[in-house]
């Protein structure tokens, strides 16, 4: 708070007063120091990384992808290929016989889907069977549950 000197003409002008105004020329005095501080750090906060991205023009290929292999694991054990049935002990042949390539089958995707119900012990039995026998680009399919 601060004080006037001079009070109404009609006291002899020497009484003190308090005012009650708020003094705001610190306030704006930091306040003005914070806007400059802010614009100099600003550009410095932002940071550029060049890129070197291959040029968008569509592949001269005409090759169409290969389906990938889809095993569905359902509540009751039973595994399909597609829609052919199969059992863990058959898993892998049956994999590489469903894929029909020339090169090696175990580099080419799969899909493992398994319905909400299945169990984990169920699910991970056939994970590891695709595991221990090479298959390692095993991908994972989820539904919505509703």
């Amino acid at each position: 708070m601060g004080s006037k000197l001079s009070g109404p003409a009609g006291q002899g002008g020497k009484t003190i007063e308090q005012n009650a105004d708020i003094n705001v020329t610190p306030f704006v005095d930091i306040m003005l120091v914070l806007l400059i501080i802010f614009m100099v750090a600003a550009p410095l906060a932002t940071v550029s990384i060049k890129l070197d991205l291959p040029p968008a023009v569509p592949s001269a290929t005409t090759e169409k992808p290969k389906e990938p292999v889809y095993i569905t694991i359902q509540e009751s054990g039973s595994i399909y290929i597609a829609e052919k049935e199969t059992s863990v002990a058959t898993l892998p042949a049956d994999v590489c016989a469903a894929q029909a390539v020339a090169t090696d089958c175990r580099e080419e995707r799969v899909f493992v889907r398994a319905q909400a119900e299945v169990k984990y012990n169920q699910f991970m039995e056939v994970m590891n069977k695709l595991q221990e026998n090479g298959f390692y680009k095993v991908g994972l399919l989820n539904e919505d549950i509703e």
